[in-house]
């Protein structure tokens, strides 16, 4: 009786498999998909009679669409067999018994009576399993990463290291589709046709991907304040999306192979906020200080106190301060001296501002009192950097 019976269904499933299937994407499938197997439009507002044959076979002279920034992938038994990247529409053919078909000119001994024998030995099933995934070539967004507690990096423009906790999103690219399926989709998302999606909480490939990044944000932030390209510094980060993300990608290649061996790459970079632990906040405060005083906001700045500092001198007196206006340069050096050696006891407290002590500095380079040199070295001296 089971003779009989797998003999009956292995004719049933043959002629279902006859007709020429219409693989399209699988519907509804989320942008943060990597992969999903294509599914055949049985059905077409009512039309059609595709509704019966196997899961897993193609049939020869079968239609495939492949859409704008997608690649299909067809395998053959778990082993790759073609690879479209091109979009438009395709025909399959497969020397496969099981993919011949009496509607592709394939003949009835070839489509029905080989496929069947096949099938018989198999218990009615087809010997054989044809598969169609589509990959994702586009950009896949809101990949999110951060960090709970602080990451360090040496940092070219501070010159030191600096700590902060970080958190963003990036978005990545499958460069390879092959190597993508070959060496990281685990086989579940093949063999079951599940969508392989990065967003998803319960893919562990996915969670994989979000603590390499982690694990590389020290580098990529090292990378990127140690580039020249990018002056050095890090508060260029928040807006430099594609510069980051290249650090990122570096980093990730470096340590984990992303591109080499799982076909992918990071395309851009969103970080959402920047958390500056204690030491780094205050040095970040001393270098602003310093970049005011420099540049044509510093001039400004500088003017304004001489102005003040002339203002006061007239209402003291002035002959005293347009005097000293008057001086050489040997007695500018001696001023500088001054400033620089007070006599007496020094009351800590009470020690002239380093920043008032610049603007004095600033005053005499004005007045062509001291070169530009001397004032340079001040600055280095009083500023510490």
């Amino acid at each position: 009786m089971g003779f009989i019976q797998a003999f009956a269904g292995a004719i049933g499933g043959t002629l279902a498999d006859q007709w020429k299937d219409y693989l399209v994407p699988m519907p509804g499938v989320p942008a943060t998909a990597g992969i999903y197997p294509a599914v055949p439009q049985g059905t077409n507002a009512g039309r059609g009679s595709n509704t019966k044959g196997s899961d897993n076979i193609i049939s020869n002279g079968s239609k495939i669409v492949v859409p704008e920034g997608m690649a299909l992938i067809t395998m053959q038994d778990g082993a790759i067999t073609g690879c479209i990247t091109e979009p438009g529409g395709f025909t399959f053919t497969s020397d496969d018994p099981n993919a011949k078909s009496i509607f592709s000119g394939d003949g009835l001994k070839a489509s029905l009576l080989t496929q069947s024998w096949e099938r018989f030995k198999y218990g009615g099933q087809p010997g054989a399993q044809h598969m169609a995934h589509y990959v994702n070539l586009k950009e896949i967004p809101n990949n999110r990463f951060g960090t709970q507690s602080e990451i360090y990096w040496d940092d070219a423009f501070l010159g030191t290291q600096v700590g902060a906790i970080t958190r963003g999103t990036y978005t990545l690219k499958i460069v390879d589709p092959i190597l993508f399926i070959k060496n990281f989709v685990p086989a579940k998302y093949l063999s079951d046709r599940k969508v392989f999606d990065f967003a998803d909480m319960d893919n562990d490939a996915g969670s994989q991907l979000f603590n390499e990044v982690v694990s590389s944000l020290s580098a990529a932030f090292s990378i990127y304040t140690n580039d020249p390209d990018k002056g050095n510094r890090i508060t260029k980060i928040q807006g430099d999306q594609i510069g980051f993300a290249k650090s990122l990608s570096q980093a990730v290649e470096e340590e984990y192979q992303w591109k080499t061996d799982r076909g992918l790459e990071i395309v851009k970079v969103a970080i959402q906020a920047i958390e500056y632990d204690d030491d780094t906040k205050a040095l970040l405060t001393d270098v602003k200080r310093a970049d005011a005083l420099s540049g044509a906001r510093g001039n400004s700045f500088m003017q304004q106190s001489v102005a003040r500092g002339m203002q006061a001198a007239g209402e003291n007196g002035g002959g005293t301060g347009m005097a000293f206006m008057g001086m050489g340069f040997n007695g500018a050096s001696n001023v500088m001296g001054a400033v620089q050696q007070p006599t007496g006891p020094v009351n800590p407290q009470s020690e002239e501002d380093p920043y008032e002590k610049l603007a004095k500095y600033k005053k005499m380079l004005d007045e062509e009192l001291i070169t530009q040199e001397d004032y340079d070295q001040q600055k280095k001296k009083l500023l510490g950097v």
